[in-house]
């Protein structure tokens, strides 16, 4: 039979075998979470580096699109700008080109009016130069027709009175 001190020092052999088993069970759990949370650790780490670099990646394209859309936004601006400048010239280049058509066909009228005005005391002028150069005519062939007659009637009476004188033997 066991007495109280075998059985003092078995309790206490058993206690100190639990605190070992307990111990170990403990350093080999604390291995196991240390050894895991590393690998976790590892893990997250390493997605954190793919991830990161990923995103950096994405962000600098992104900046640089950005950027390169700034640069566009400024070009078409600008181009923008001149064209709107080369449209406001020509719309001048245009409305000057506008006034002069409409005084040139304003001076095209005046002198249309003008040259009817001429040809109409020219018309007028020549019509009055030929009416007086007919009535001059007509005088001068009246004159020549009377001229002609008062000849034809002196060759007549001479013709006449020689013809009397001869009849009556003078």
């Amino acid at each position: 039979m066991l007495n109280i001190d075998d059985i003092k020092k078995l309790l206490h052999a058993k206690r100190k075998r639990f605190i070992m088993n307990t111990n170990a069970s403990i350093q080999s759990i604390n291995l196991i979470i240390e050894h895991v949370w590393k690998t976790q650790e590892e893990q997250r780490q390493k997605l954190y580096r793919e991830y990161s670099q990923q995103f950096l990646t994405l962000f600098l394209e992104w900046d640089i699109s950005v950027q390169e859309t700034k640069e566009e936004e400024e070009k078409l601006a600008n181009l923008f700008h001149e064209q709107q400048k080369i449209f406001q010239a020509e719309r001048i280049v245009q409305s000057q080109r506008l006034k002069k058509i409409v005084n040139l066909y304003d001076q095209i009228l005046k002198s249309m009016e003008e040259f009817q005005k001429d040809h109409e005391h020219l018309l007028t002028d020549e019509q009055s130069e030929v009416r007086r150069e007919m009535a001059m005519l007509q005088n001068k062939i009246v004159t020549d027709q009377q001229q002609d007659l008062a000849t034809i009637r002196k060759s007549l009476q001479y013709l006449l009175s020689d013809d009397a004188e001869e009849r009556t033997g003078t």
